[in-house]
């Protein structure tokens, strides 16, 4: 543990993996500004957690204002973040003759552009801050490819570009970027009968805070000599297709 204060930027924080990410982070001693543009759900989750350690902010991450805000209520409430964690994505499916225009359009710019939007917000504190860090949230959409999965899987590919960039332009001012790769999780992002069908193929679905556990090792001193690292959080899914 670093003696410095930690402060983590989590997105998608409302629920699932955000949620669970937002808590285990909190447990390992960071303050938390926990970000979402499910405004209501966030307050409800943030709520549990009355000790100050966590602040709840609305964020829509394809806006650069509000990226600009975020951050600096985060900075105003518990000092510079040190770590960010894109975490805030969308699952859209639809074949490719269904696919509409702005139906792939909206999937890069919260999947990808949200991401890239978040480093560029938080850059400046991070270059300054010890131990920083940077996880962004993929998918095995990014190693696998899924029929009817056009804009969410080439964005999630997209964002592992993004990462592996990222990781090699910063490391020279010691901003580790890793991604890490969930696959079939019990999330509201997949639907009952998505569950049902994952449970019957897979034996079961990962828990939330087990992605929460990959991102809180990657964020930690435990993982100071891991850059450019993607960390596949999949019970075995890729290497069974």
């Amino acid at each position: 543990m670093t003696s410095v204060e930690r402060v983590a930027l989590v997105t998608g924080a409302a629920r699932g993996q955000g949620a669970a990410i937002v808590a285990r982070l909190h447990r390992d001693g960071f303050r938390v500004a926990a970000c979402d543009v499910l405004v209501d759900e966030l307050k409800q989750s943030v709520a549990s957690i009355d000790d100050g350690g966590v602040i709840a902010i609305g964020l829509d991450v394809t806006s650069p204002e509000q990226w600009a805000d975020a951050v600096q209520t985060a900075s105003d409430a518990f000092g510079s973040v040190t770590t960010l964690v894109n975490n805030a994505g969308v699952l859209h499916r639809a074949t490719l003759i269904d696919e509409t225009p702005g139906g792939f359009e909206s999937s890069w710019r919260v999947n990808c552009l949200g991401p890239f939007l978040g480093i560029q917000a938080t850059l400046e504190h991070l270059r300054a801050a010890e131990g920083a860090s940077i996880v962004n949230t993929c998918s095995t959409s990014a190693v696998r490819a899924f029929p009817a999965h056009a804009a969410y899987g080439s964005s999630k590919w997209a964002l592992r570009g993004l990462t592996q960039v990222c990781a090699a332009e910063l490391a020279p001012a010691g901003i580790r970027v890793n991604a890490v790769f969930p696959g079939p999780i019990a999330t509201p992002m997949l639907d009952d009968e998505t569950q049902i069908r994952l449970t019957a193929t897979f034996g079961r679905l990962g828990q939330p805070m087990e992605v929460a556990d990959a991102v809180a090792y990657l964020v930690s001193d435990h993982a100071s000599f891991i850059t450019g690292a993607e960390l596949v959080v999949d019970g075995g899914q890729c290497l069974r297709m």
